[in-house]
């Protein structure tokens, strides 16, 4: 991606995650059964997963989001983030 800043790639990586990950998709979180129903930006710039379970809901920052096994079509985007997010 082309950006000039830290926003602008969160920005980047957040349209191409929303573009490509397939949702919804199980996943366990804490132990807990979840599914994943959408990815958001938060005002604080952070990448986050819509998990519900039941009438809960949570958010999860994709960067700590465990993602199943195989993982749904799109997650190389959220596996990119994550690499970028950690300064690789």
């Amino acid at each position: 991606m082309d950006c000039y800043n830290e926003s602008e790639a969160v920005c980047g990586f957040y349209t191409m995650i929303e573009d490509h990950l397939e949702v919804p998709f199980a996943t366990v979180v804490l132990g807990v059964d979840v599914k994943v129903t959408r990815v958001e930006l938060t005002r604080q710039e952070e990448i986050v997963a819509v998990c519900v379970r039941g009438k809960e809901r949570q958010r999860i920052p994709v960067c700590d989001l465990p993602l199943p096994s195989p993982p749904p079509a799109g997650a190389e985007w959220i596996e990119a983030y994550r690499r970028w997010a950690a300064g690789e």
